[in-house]
């Protein structure tokens, strides 16, 4: 006896065999490949990930660091905006000297990126603890000032002569 298999078995025995074929052909030829560029590409990703980690802390340290800077020294970072004015230079230090004369000297140089122009000042003063005031104050001021030294003192009577070089830096545009 011969043992019989139907029709329908057969069609479907060998559509099973078409279909396993197909299928270890899919796995083998298509997602064996792409998992091992996927392992690679995810071992690339990872390296990338944590570089762009250490980046953003650093960014972030930066970043912490400039706002700290930036609310101690906001006091300075603003007088480098405020356009000189030698009036109102004169009005609020001339409780310092009995008499200041202020006289601006040519721009220093157009290349820097900001205004830096030199104040030649004579004034009279009553002792050098005025003077050693006065350069507190600028310290303190709107502007940001340096002085250049040597500071000249020279006595005239009951009275001191000081001539200095002041220099104003500014990145506020000159009308």
């Amino acid at each position: 006896m011969k043992p019989r298999i139907s029709r329908q078995t057969l069609y479907l025995l060998a559509l099973s065999g078409v279909l396993l074929i197909l299928s270890l052909l899919f796995a083998f030829l298509l997602l064996i490949p792409a998992g091992k560029e996927y392992r690679i590409k995810r071992m690339e990703r990872n390296k990338h990930a944590q570089v762009l980690a250490e980046y953003q802390q650093w960014h972030d340290e930066t970043f912490r660091l400039l706002k700290e800077l930036q609310s101690k020294n906001k006091h300075t970072i603003t007088a480098f905006d405020n356009r000189f004015d030698p009036d109102r230079f004169a009005k609020t230090h001339r409780h310092f000297f009995q008499s200041l004369q202020l006289s601006e000297v040519a721009p220093v140089s157009d290349a820097a990126p900001f205004s830096v122009y030199e104040v030649n000042t004579t004034s009279r003063i009553g002792s050098p603890e005025n003077f050693y005031g006065f350069l507190e104050a600028v310290n303190k001021s709107d502007w940001i000032i340096g002085v250049d030294f040597p500071v000249h003192f020279k006595r005239e009577q009951d009275l001191i002569l000081s001539s200095f070089t002041m220099r104003v830096y500014s990145t506020a545009l000159k009308e």
